[in-house]
């Protein structure tokens, strides 16, 4: 079994050198599928023509908390346009969208408002939704609460918060990324509650061209690098890496709705 990249934006300009050796280097090393994350139109764009192209690569169509600003008529429109079609593009999610307080690029209310625009497009088209969260997990998963329906699904990438939040995140039937934070020294909470919650509903990511895991910390990301994340996992919850590999790819699959053949590597 092969393991999916749940997260990576490879039309980030830091691969514009090497992006087809990017992607064929995640193919060697074992990784059946990466998700390439759209942010604003432009970059969702750009991922739906990278996953037109590349049988390992699919996309997700979104604008990030950052780019809220530019959310309106005009933003919502083409997401519409570009999910009318989205079973021939492979588009597998909506976003990332979420809310940033960290930075505030945004005003914190037209964040909101592109977020709560997002989960009901979401949950109109049937897709997951795929969640940035930066010193606003109370705030979010309130939001997630209220629009919570029974058919709202997704997946807080990057996750970094506490036991509390990753359990109301959980409660609401959403995954947990985890990425190359959970690495890193400092991030000892982090693993606090990975070994609480387990892998039930985890998923990989690289985040990539950012995070990337040590001991590669400090340098460019990229997918094939998710491999590291499954070795620390299993490290960290005394399993086998064939099994991490194994549970994490089936949540990939159920969750993004990503070809059963890949079961088979």
């Amino acid at each position: 079994m092969v393991l999916v990249d749940t997260h990576a934006h490879l039309t980030d300009a830091k691969f514009d050198g090497d992006r087809e050796a990017i992607i064929d280097r995640s193919v060697g090393a074992g990784i059946g599928a990466v998700i390439s994350i759209g942010e604003d139109i432009a970059s969702s764009q750009r991922a739906v023509e990278l996953a037109s192209s590349h049988p390992s690569v699919f996309a997700t169509v979104g604008v990030h908390p950052h780019n809220a600003s530019q959310w309106g008529v005009e933003a919502e429109a083409s997401l519409r346009e570009l999910l009318s079609a989205r079973r021939d593009a492979r588009i597998v999610a909506v976003g990332e969208t979420g809310l940033d307080y960290h930075y505030d690029f945004s005003p914190r209310e037209q964040q909101a408002e592109a977020l709560r625009a997002q989960l009901r497009l979401a949950k109109e088209h049937g897709l997951p939704v795929v969640l940035h969260c930066r010193e606003a997990a109370d705030d979010l998963l309130s939001v997630l609460e209220q629009e919570q329906d029974s058919s709202l699904r997704g997946v807080l990438h990057c996750f970094a918060e506490d036991l509390p939040a990753a359990e109301r995140a959980l409660a609401l039937g959403f995954h947990l990324g985890i990425g190359g934070l959970v690495t890193f020294k400092n991030a000892e909470g982090l693993r606090d509650v990975i070994r609480a919650v387990g892998l039930e509903r985890v998923v990989v990511e690289t985040d990539a061209p950012h995070m990337a895991p040590v001991p590669h910390r400090g340098k460019r990301n990229e997918p094939a690098l998710v491999a590291h994340i499954a070795h620390f996992l299993a490290e960290l919850l005394s399993l086998s890496e064939a099994e991490v590999t194994e549970i994490t790819t089936r949540n990939a699959l159920s969750l993004f709705g990503l070809p059963p053949t890949l079961l088979n590597g």
